[in-house]
């Protein structure tokens, strides 16, 4: 069951563009269902517009986006991929609520995911903080199996 009814992500969504989403609210779960609902809402141009849209909120909220912190440009290319093709796999009709309770539930809802396909060294370097770095493990093609089936 996700944590998010389908107001809350479009409110969450909302909120990381317009900078209101406290910090404290900017959890992996949120990052991926707020992706998911971009993705399903305003698809063209998101990996042009993704990096702006994180930087400006992570400034906004405080942060910064340096070497070390902040936007990290081959981790949010990967991911917003992977959220692609597994929103090509929902059946029709399906809400935000249960398409996110479906993303959660995939193994992209566990922090660790881009470890899979990226060493640590790799994934964490400046060069992929910075910009896209191929997966030196395994290939991302294909990242995500269809969707989870959750409970009535």
């Amino acid at each position: 069951m996700t944590p998010y009814t389908d107001a809350e992500i479009a409110d969450l969504a909302r909120r990381l563009l317009d900078h209101s989403l406290p910090k404290d609210q900017w959890t992996h779960a949120a990052h991926l269902t707020a992706t998911l609902r971009l993705v399903r809402t305003r698809n063209d141009g998101l990996e042009r517009d993704m990096p702006r849209i994180i930087q400006t909120y992570n400034v906004a909220v405080g942060g910064v986006n340096d070497d070390h912190n902040g936007y990290h440009e081959t981790i949010t290319q990967a991911y917003l991929a992977a959220i692609r093709a597994f929103v090509a796999t929902l059946p029709a009709g399906t809400s935000d609520s249960e398409a996110a309770a479906r993303l959660l539930a995939t193994p992209m809802g566990d922090k660790a995911w881009p470890l899979g396909f990226w060493s640590r060294e790799r994934l964490f370097s400046v060069a992929a903080r910075r910009g896209w770095v191929e997966p030196d493990l395994r290939p991302l093609e294909a990242p995500v199996g269809p969707p989870v089936e959750t409970p009535a």
